[in-house]
């Protein structure tokens, strides 16, 4: 096995960690993102916020699938971009 193959199954083993570790904690993540969008966007003054929502808004859409794939949480479609 290569150089490349170890760091492809390690890369593997810490996503999936990282993906249990969200699904355990859910609340804490999206409660944690808004809190620093929050932050960033104070510290910019406004200028970002279209921009911070989105991120925030795509981060917290990415930790409800985690939430879905484990079983947990809304199972209805998400909602139609505007």
């Amino acid at each position: 096995m290569g150089l490349l193959d170890g760091l492809k199954d390690k890369a593997g083993t810490l996503a999936g960690k990282a993906t249990d570790l969200v699904g355990e904690n859910s609340d804490k993540v999206k409660d944690g993102l808004g809190k620093a969008g929050d932050f960033v966007d104070s510290k910019t003054d406004g200028k970002y916020s279209h921009r911070i929502d989105g991120a925030q808004n795509k981060a917290s859409e990415m930790v409800d699938r985690i939430d879905k794939k484990n079983g947990k949480g809304d199972v209805s479609p998400p909602p139609p971009a505007v």
